[in-house]
């Protein structure tokens, strides 16, 4: 007799475990759609009707899982800004050496670029939209993701000081986010497999260009 309790409870956990998946997969579709009608219509003009219907939840559903719309925004802006910094951590640490730290690093930036360019829009057209809490987090972890870069372009570039090379970094963001950012806000489209390699090669050029001119000079006795 003692498996029957056993059983039922195993079954109501199994039950919970299927509705807690259940609202996570809403939670991203949410979310999801959200990216993607800000992106199209700004933040203003987008309502929870709106994130409800693209979802495939009604209006009022969208409140079991976030208080308001303000809150889908934050949520959007601050999961990336984590998931980019949890993957920035951890492409740098799978390398010792700096400069195939940093490939890896521009490759993980391209990638997100080329997968995410509705959230590329949201940030940077809706940040304002932000409530102040959370514009302070995204910004914290954005600067965070920005160290992990200085920290390996300093190892490259040792001579230079670290306002450079944020300056190095911020430059690569901007060269690698703005092409698709561009190419869907003129309503045309660029193959990944297109748009992946020439990113990747012109933003790990610029990164190391000063480095690699030293390393000629090393080969050859003298600049080229």
């Amino acid at each position: 007799m003692t498996g029957v309790p056993e059983a039922r409870t195993a079954g109501i956990r199994a039950t919970a475990t299927q509705r807690s998946q259940a609202k996570e997969v809403r939670r991203l579709a949410l979310l999801s759609a959200a990216a993607g009608l800000f992106a199209e219509n700004g933040f203003s003009r987008v309502s929870l009707e709106d994130l409800g219907a693209a979802a495939g939840v009604s209006g009022p559903a969208v409140y079991r899982h976030f208080p308001g719309k303000q809150a889908v925004l934050g949520e959007l802006l601050l999961s990336v800004s984590r998931d980019l910094l949890d993957g920035g951590l951890r492409v740098a640490a799978e390398t010792s050496d700096p400069k195939d730290a940093l490939r890896a690093l521009v490759q993980f930036q391209v990638d997100f670029a080329l997968t995410h360019p509705d959230v590329i829009r949201v940030q940077d057209r809706d940040f304002g939209s932000l409530t102040d809490a959370d514009q302070a987090e995204v910004r914290s972890l954005q600067r965070s993701y920005v160290e992990t870069w200085v920290e390996v372009l300093a190892r490259i570039h040792p001579d230079s000081d670290i306002s450079g090379l944020r300056v190095r970094a911020h430059a690569a963001f901007g060269l690698i986010n703005s092409t698709p950012h561009s190419v869907r806000h003129h309503g045309r489209k660029i193959a990944a497999k297109t748009a992946r390699p020439i990113l990747e090669q012109m933003a790990y050029s610029a990164l190391t260009a000063d480095a690699l001119i030293a390393d000629e000079q090393d080969d050859d006795g003298e600049g080229r």
